[in-house]
């Protein structure tokens, strides 16, 4: 088969595409509450006949689609969760839910994934293995991927390779991401609880004061990254919130400060843990405070293999030769598609999906993020190709 034929196919159901995902925008739904959308999407996989489980990690969708010939298995990952944002973009297919909206791309991702099995199933007689689709919930920092790979994601059958992509605002439409190696960091939730002595706000003579020591160690947690690490090293520690006592004229007892910090993992990530925890007790007790620091890990960081990298960045070329195929896009926000990476070659691709000249260019996570639907069935026939061309070992 012609890989290229994929496009005309992937055009000729973009009305549809599109109709989905503004149907998946008007009705988002957090991690793990993705009933509607898991709803959708299995009752459309039943529609082509295929094997679907449902209920995985509450509410991922599996489904199978085994081709007439033997070959390998691969994975393909769409993620559905929305997020709690008011949206404020005033599309006509803008969010019917109070403070929850599609602010990431996601709605767009279920779409392009329902999409790909419609292409592939329609040359099921001369497929050559298996395609696993995965609707995962809860992607937004939740580790859905972390839930589903407990409950078996990576068995019966084991994949061979794992693919995902992301709709990239970041870049315009016609820019394709594909870096070897590091491309997505690593997260942690950071926590650190000061405890000092309160006391009436007029005499902090009679106080140990929590968040002059709070300040004291914000500030000085900025020292990790510009000051321990390499220069051409990457890494982010950043403290995200600050709480603290009650009422405007007492000093508190306790001071919280909870953040997040990004890495790539190995030294690196052990030198930033070792520093903050360092520099928080030091600088606490310096001012006469005590410092508990919690570290929780919640994603590996997404690291694509690069002989699979390279093939793909090679299709691209094939596909789409008018396309910017970037090999060097880093990106410190996580993805918990790494978990389903850990351990099977897998590629992340990003797809630029934003359009200034359509006022399309808003940021992830921002309430006016929105993106050019013409990246839809591009999207779609380009994973369908990726697919296709693993299944024939090319």
């Amino acid at each position: 088969m012609n890989i290229s034929q994929f496009i005309t196919e992937s055009e000729a159901l973009a009305e549809e595409i599109v109709a989905q995902r503004r149907d998946f925008h008007r009705h988002p739904e957090l991690g793990f509450q993705e009933h509607r959308t898991a709803g959708v999407v299995a009752d459309a996989m039943n529609g082509l006949g295929l094997k679907v489980r449902t209920g995985v990690a509450e509410t991922g969708v599996i489904t199978l689609l085994e081709g007439k010939r033997p070959g390998p298995t691969i994975l393909l990952r769409f993620d559905m969760d929305a997020l709690p944002i008011q949206e404020e973009t005033g599309a006509s297919y803008a969010s019917t839910v109070d403070g929850v909206m599609h602010a990431c791309g996601h709605d767009g991702h279920t779409a392009i994934g329902m999409a790909v099995a419609k292409l592939l199933n329609s040359h099921r007689q001369d497929l050559p293995g298996t395609i696993k689709f995965v609707f995962q919930p809860a992607e937004e920092g939740l580790n859905g991927a972390e839930r589903m790979v407990e409950e078996g994601v990576l068995l019966d059958p084991v994949p061979d390779y794992t693919l995902a992509m992301h709709l990239w605002n970041n870049k315009p439409v016609g820019w394709i991401g594909i870096t070897p190696g590091p491309a997505m960091a690593g997260s942690e939730r950071l926590e650190i609880e000061i405890t000092g002595r309160g006391g009436h706000g007029a005499s902090p003579h009679q106080t140990v004061d929590p968040v002059l020591a709070s300040a004291q160690v914000i500030c000085a947690l900025q020292s990790v990254v510009s000051r321990n690490l390499d220069p051409c090293q990457a890494a982010v520690v950043s403290v995200t919130q600050v709480r603290a006592g009650d009422a405007f004229n007492v000093i508190p007892s306790k001071a919280l400060l909870q953040g997040t910090i990004r890495t790539f993992g190995g030294e690196v990530r052990d030198l930033v843990l070792q520093r903050v925890k360092e520099i928080a007790g030091g600088v606490a007790q310096a001012m006469g405070c005590e410092a508990q620091v919690k570290v929780e890990r919640l994603t590996l960081p997404v690291v694509n293999n690069r002989a699979l990298a390279a093939k793909l960045q090679s299709l691209v070329k094939r596909v789409y030769p008018e396309a910017t195929v970037d090999s060097e896009e880093v990106a410190m926000g996580s993805e918990d598609m790494a978990f389903m990476m850990a351990d099977i070659p897998g590629c992340y691709m990003f797809v630029g999906s934003s359009n200034p000249a359509k006022r399309l260019d808003a940021p992830h996570h921002n309430p006016h993020f929105d993106f050019d639907e013409v990246i839809l069935p591009r999207a779609a026939a380009l994973m369908a190709a990726a697919a296709w061309m693993l299944l024939e070992g090319e």
